[in-house]
Parts: C-alpha cells; structure tokens; sequence
C-alpha cells in the first residue's frame, strides 16, 4: 500500500513538536489539511532525530501537496505511482519486455526499498558492479536504460534536479561480466576459420536432430544477417538468377508474440549469394511459394536466437568447439570480418550490414587497414586546419610547378 500524502492543491497547516524522552530528543513534524472528497481534517505526522530534518519533512509534504508527487517516496513506490509513465517513446514490439524485465528482476530488487532522491550516482555504479558478476552485456544494458527512463521522469516531477543513472548509462564497462574481457573490436567475436564454421554446421545438426539449424548458421556466417532477419525471409526474397538476397524484413519475439516488422534502421538492403551459400537456398526454395518463410524450425515454428541456443545446447556445444565466447550475433560478426579481409570495399560492406555509420562498419577491417584509414584521416584533417602556411597543390615558384 502506498503511503499516505496530501490530495494534490490542498492548502496545508504544519507544526513541530519538540519532545524530550529518556533516550533523547525527537521532533515530530505534522502536517494538516482538509480532505476536499469527504470534508475531514486529515493529518500526518513523522518523528525526526533533528528539528531541521522535521522542517525539510514539512516542505516536502508541501511540495506533494502542490505538485501531486510525493518526493519521500522509494524507487519501488514511484514506479507503481507513474505505471507505464517511463515506457513513452521505446517500442513496444522489441524493447519493452527486456526493459520492463530489467526493470522488475534487477533495478526494483536492487535499489526499490531507496528513496528516489536518494539514488546517486555512486549507488547506480555499485549497482551495475553487482550485476556484473550475474549478467551478460546485453542484459545490463537494458537493466540500466529502463532505470534511466523511470529516473526521467523523477526529474520531470521534480523529485531529482538530475538523473544519476545517464552518465553510468555511458560507462565503459556496462556488461562486462566479472573476470571477463571486453572484445575490443567486433573481430574478436568472430569464427577464427572456415573449418571450424563447417565443424559447428555440422555439430547444430547433430545436437539439434534437425537440418534447420545448420542452415541458419550457414545463412548467418555467409551474409552477415541478424537471426531476426533470416527469421523475417522469404522464398521470395531469394534471387537465384541474379545472386543476390533482398533483405526487407525481421521477425522476433516481442511484447504479445512474434513481431515482424521493417529491419534494423527501416533501410531495406541486398545482400550477395556466394557459392558456398547457394546449395543451401536452392535446396530451401525448391517447389515452395514465395510467400513462405526461408528457414522453419523441426515444428514448422519461427527460428529466433534462444530457440537456436536451446535446442542445440549452443553454450556447451560452442565450448567444446574451443569457441566458448561466441553467442549466436558472432556468427553475423564472422561474416563481416570475412568479407572485410576478402577486400571488399568499405562503402559495400557498410550497405551489406546495413550499417547508418561507416566508422561501425569500419571496425570489421583488418587493422592495418583501419590504420591506414586512420593515417589518411588524419592527414586530412591537418590540411584542413593548418591556416595560411598550409601547403598547396601545383604552386608556381619560378616558373616551374613545384606541386
């Protein structure tokens, strides 16, 4: 139950009482108003260890009563007060159950008995460090964006001046498990060889009693697709003749069931067929409807990431291929840091993942690459800063062109 406070727009009277016991003085605060509804003289009444603790006490109530929102409130009481107040702006169909997860599972257990303006920065830091022994990168990175949002809102109504969880938001080490290291480039999260590509094809079958999870591996590690993207495909979607795949679509689990809705950043993409790829998709369109899904699992059922890790027993099966850090996105990250050592261009790459930035994309390349890339960068940059003495190109000096 929550506690009680002031109707919103009452006009409060307030006293303190000093009162002298054998283990020492206590101040109580109280504060007095008539209720609008039922017309009763209403009350409350705190003891405090100081008089100027009872008087800050007596200006919070009175800023409840004028704003409607009770500033003593904990974390837990706030977030039943504003309901699904914090969920404006994210979408429903992807992030609104992993936030509301992190949310009831991590923040409430963790920092739900504090009050709201209690919560600092130093307790939200602490707070990401416990998680950190518990949970993986992706799971925390939720847990903290929900506690972000709910902490807006506390700023919004004037409980905090500020959100203490934004800049701990930004942390470098948000999700890094305790013991663990944080891959410094995608690269590291990728497959080490084709070999080993072919053994885990070959294992997710086995384990899994089903040629369905061999050929989203093969599909994944071959087109740098997300799990959700091949989910989303169609027969259709396959171009034989021409080679290529045309990427419109992704489908995943999502608040109510399965969501299908536009990819990643709504910018529908092409993607090549390459040789090893192609017996797999001749196999998979042969005599269907091009409105049927690509990939089904043994059920008839859509393949989503946590199907694929459960039914293959994924974490065991990977550790015993030597690779156990590598999670089902990996195989996306394999494809890419292939194809980048294959010397695909940069701007194709970056169309191939779909990726809005081209320093994202960039991260895939081998790094001599990237720090040529880097070298060039920054060369240009001093030429386009260095002022009046900067050096120009083709300058005449007696008649011969120096440049």
């Amino acid at each position: 139950m929550s506690p009680k406070r002031p109707p919103l727009g009452v006009r409060l009277t307030a006293d303190i009482e000093e009162v002298r016991a054998p283990r020492g003085t206590v101040w109580w605060a109280r504060v007095r108003w008539h209720d609008p509804e039922s017309g009763r003289r209403e009350s409350i009444k705190r003891s405090h260890s100081t008089h100027e603790a009872a008087a800050t006490w007596i200006t919070q109530m009175q800023n409840a009563s004028r704003t409607g929102v009770d500033v003593t409130q904990t974390l837990a009481e706030y977030v039943t007060f504003i309901g699904d107040r914090w969920t404006r702006g994210i979408d429903p169909t992807s992030t609104y159950d992993p936030y509301s997860a992190g949310l009831r599972r991590r923040v409430l257990p963790t920092l739900g008995h504090l009050p709201v303006a209690m919560i600092t920065a130093g307790l939200v830091d602490r707070a990401i460090d416990q998680w950190e022994t518990e949970f993986g990168r992706s799971t925390i990175k939720n847990t903290v964006s929900a506690l972000v949002l709910v902490l807006n809102e506390a700023v919004r109504d004037g409980i905090i001046p500020r959100n203490p969880a934004t800049d701990r938001a930004r942390r470098r080490t948000v999700g890094r498990s305790s013991g663990n290291s944080e891959p410094s480039t995608p690269r590291d999260l990728a497959l080490p060889n084709v070999a080993i590509l072919e053994q885990l094809v070959a294992r997710v079958v086995e384990t899994g009693k089903d040629q369905s999870w061999g050929d989203v591996v093969t599909i994944l590690a071959t087109t740098a697709l997300r799990i959700s993207e091949v989910s989303g495909l169609r027969v259709g979607d396959i171009d034989l003749v021409r080679g290529l795949i045309h990427v419109h679509r992704q489908t995943y689990p999502g608040h109510g069931g399965l969501v299908t809705k536009e990819t990643k950043g709504r910018r529908r993409r092409t993607v090549p067929i390459i040789d090893p790829l192609r017996p797999t998709l001749v196999r998979l369109t042969a005599g269907r409807r091009s409105e049927e899904r690509l990939v089904l699992g043994p059920r008839g059922g859509v393949i989503t990431t946590a199907t694929l890790r459960d039914a293959t027993g994924w974490d065991a099966l990977v550790t015993e291929l030597g690779q156990p850090g590598l999670v089902r996105h990996g195989l996306r990250h394999t494809a890419l840091t292939w194809m980048a050592d294959a010397g695909i261009d940069l701007h194709i790459l970056q169309r191939v993942a779909g990726h809005q930035d081209p320093a994202v994309t960039a991260r895939y390349l081998h790094p001599d690459v990237q720090a040529m890339l880097e070298a060039g960068t920054a060369f240009s940059a001093w030429w386009s800063v260095a002022g009046p003495e900067r050096p120009s190109l083709g300058v005449i000096d007696g008649g011969k062109n120096v440049g």
